[in-house]
């Protein structure tokens, strides 16, 4: 059986572990399956009304649209066959539509792109009130790795049992991935005596805390009058005296004509360690 025609049995077995949808029995159309006579409780079948497949594009490195060779883009139509007890109403047809559909829409990581629902009509083959409705659904075939040919599943199994949703290495970039996995990167640098320092980190911080290690946060030379910062810190929308933030780092000075309330920065004097921490 091909991926795409064992889709409305997938997701039956999805729907039917979700607890909130508990007091509806799913079934497939194809092949169909029968239905209690007379009906007991709502009843919905799950089939595929059609499909429309069109070519897919993708961006190159001149930001020209080409037509992808290896994946096609599909429309897949569902049809939701629900039936409802003529005791319920009708009204219960409209509720398992609207909890299928929340379902489907935010819970399965389904691209549904549209949904609705016809008239409400009676059947007195099963004394149940029927209201057939529909969803599309968006994605992309494209051919197994193993052949040439043949096309894999577009919505795997697993999608439907949610761990699409929370695979990070799908939905994030490897920056975001980065920001989840090592969110705070630390080092050292050691001062030059240069009135400047770039120390790189392959990012744009959104915070940096810089100290000089083993020393405190301030020094006073009494001699001089003069007080020396060996700490500093610096976010995206502003820093303290000494260091800044840059596109791939951060950057510190010891600078003797930076000069802030008799203050100075000290973040580079020679053979002095220093330790920084960046959030990413």
């Amino acid at each position: 059986m091909s991926e795409i025609s064992s889709l409305p049995a997938n997701i039956v077995g999805w729907l039917k572990g979700r607890e909130e949808l508990s007091y509806i029995r799913f079934l497939t159309e194809y092949p169909a399956l029968k239905k209690e006579i007379p009906l007991k409780r709502t009843t919905v079948a799950v089939g595929i009304d059609g499909m429309n497949i069109k070519d897919s594009f993708v961006e190159n490195d001149e930001g020209v649209l080409v037509e992808n060779e290896y994946c096609r883009l599909v429309e897949i139509k569902l049809r939701l066959s629900i039936h409802a007890p003529f005791s319920s109403g009708g009204e219960a047809c409209h509720e398992a539509f609207t909890d299928i559909i929340d379902c489907l829409s935010f819970d399965s990581g389904l691209d549904i792109q549209s949904s609705g629902c016809d008239n409400i009509v009676s059947d007195r083959d099963t004394d149940a009130f029927v209201l057939t409705a529909w969803a599309t659904v968006n994605a992309s075939l494209c051919p197994a790795q193993s052949s040439s040919l043949d096309f894999p599943s577009f919505l795997s199994k697993d999608l439907l049992c949610g761990s699409h949703i929370n695979n990070d290495a799908i939905h994030l970039s490897q920056e975001q991935q980065l920001q989840l996995s090592e969110p705070v990167v630390s080092g050292t640098y050691f001062g030059s005596g240069a009135s400047s320092k770039s120390i790189s980190l392959g990012f744009k911080p959104k915070l940096v805390i810089v100290v000089a290690n083993g020393l405190p946060l301030m020094h006073v030379n009494h001699s001089e009058s003069k007080n020396y910062a060996m700490f500093a810190v610096a976010t995206q929308m502003g820093n303290s005296m000494g260091v800044e933030i840059t596109s791939n780092g951060f950057k510190v000075h010891q600078n003797s004509s930076m000069v802030a309330r008799e203050c100075y920065p000290q973040l580079n004097e020679l053979a002095i360690t220093y330790c920084y921490i960046a959030l990413r």
